[in-house]
């Protein structure tokens, strides 16, 4: 009898967790058909905080890149978007990927200065770059300066021909763009890549001593979180069709949030940020009419979880029952042959 060797990723309950995540694309795809337009709005809403949060779960998660200054590029591509479709002519919903380039290409700057910091300092460091982002938006005078602008009618217009159609299409913009990023950070984390950064996060000297090039791993990762970042705030404010400095580079709407989302839902776990999100916006839907309050819960049920849970809801229901959605471990399988 001869014995052969094969690695897979996928498990029974990873197959299982894999069509029931296809069957609810399938659903939400067709959601024009049976929600309202409030149903759209909030979904497409969703989708671009469990983008967010999916990106800053790559850095921090699996790279180890604690940043507090995310909203530095769903800032940046928010203005990108603006200037673009404002000063260039670009149709806004091209705008959108070019806007994720040109900021990727503003982040290899950027991510130079502050991978020279560690631990902390870089977290400082992230903040800073953000900050220094929405003073320089503030001054540019041809887009709003501090008080910001609107997107005139004729842009708006421009996507589609009814307020309907622009509606409906800009809602599969969103399910599509954050489904490009689950794949895209999928594929990242199976790669080469993906042992590279579990390595960095666990020991980054003995990942360097192993031959891993370190710098130009968290490079990579940083230029592919800010490209998608950006296209995410392109589109968040194509919606809003109103940007201002403070709202664009808000630290609480952009970064608090989006770590609250990513710790209690599970951080270094894809599935992770997607229950998170959906946690968070069930808790606001429900208490947000308690002001002040309602943060207060949020802060109580942050708490709670991580001392209940240290690995995240979706940590603790992995670890017991083994579901996965997004399968990322190499299980090796033995295929036994007779002669």
């Amino acid at each position: 009898m001869t014995a052969s060797f094969r690695v897979e990723h996928a498990t029974r309950a990873s197959r299982i967790g894999t069509v029931a995540f296809a069957a609810a694309i399938v659903l939400l795809a067709a959601a024009p058909a049976w929600g309202g337009r409030d149903d759209l709005r909030l979904l497409a809403e969703i989708y671009a905080y469990v983008g967010l949060a999916s990106l800053w779960n790559l850095l921090a998660g699996y790279a180890g890149l604690v940043s507090v200054g995310q909203q530095a590029y769903v800032g940046l591509g928010a203005y990108l978007l603006f200037a673009l479709t404002l000063l260039a002519g670009v149709p806004p919903l091209l705008a959108i990927p070019l806007a994720g380039a040109i900021a990727a290409v503003v982040a290899l700057p950027a991510a130079v200065l502050l991978f020279r910091l560690r631990g902390h300092y870089f977290a400082i460091g992230t903040w800073i770059v953000a900050e220094v982002f929405r003073l320089l938006a503030s001054q540019a005078s041809v887009l709003g300066g501090g008080s910001g602008l609107s997107l005139p009618v004729g842009i708006v217009t421009s996507i589609a021909a009814t307020r309907q159609e622009r509606e409906f299409l800009i809602y599969w913009v969103a399910l599509a763009l954050v489904l490009l990023v689950l794949l895209v950070i999928v594929a990242l984390l199976r790669s080469r890549y993906g042992l590279a950064l579990k390595a960095i996060r666990d020991n980054e000297l003995a990942a360097l001593s192993n031959g891993i090039d370190v710098r130009a791993v968290k490079v990579i990762i940083y230029l592919v979180t800010a490209f998608a970042t950006a296209m995410i705030g392109a589109l968040i404010f194509l919606q809003k069709l109103r940007i201002s400095p403070d709202a664009a580079f808000s630290v609480n709407d952009w970064t608090a949030f989006v770590i609250f989302m990513t710790v209690i839902g599970g951080i270094g776990r894809i599935e992770g940020p997607i229950i998170g999100a959906g946690v968070f916006f069930a808790l606001r839907q429900t208490l947000a009419d308690l002001g002040t309050l309602y943060l207060l819960l949020l802060g109580t049920v942050a708490i709670v979880v991580m001392l209940r849970a240290p690995k995240g809801i979706w940590g603790l229901i992995a670890d017991r029952f083994g579901w996965q959605v997004f399968p990322l471990e190499r299980h090796v399988v033995l295929d036994e042959r007779k002669p």
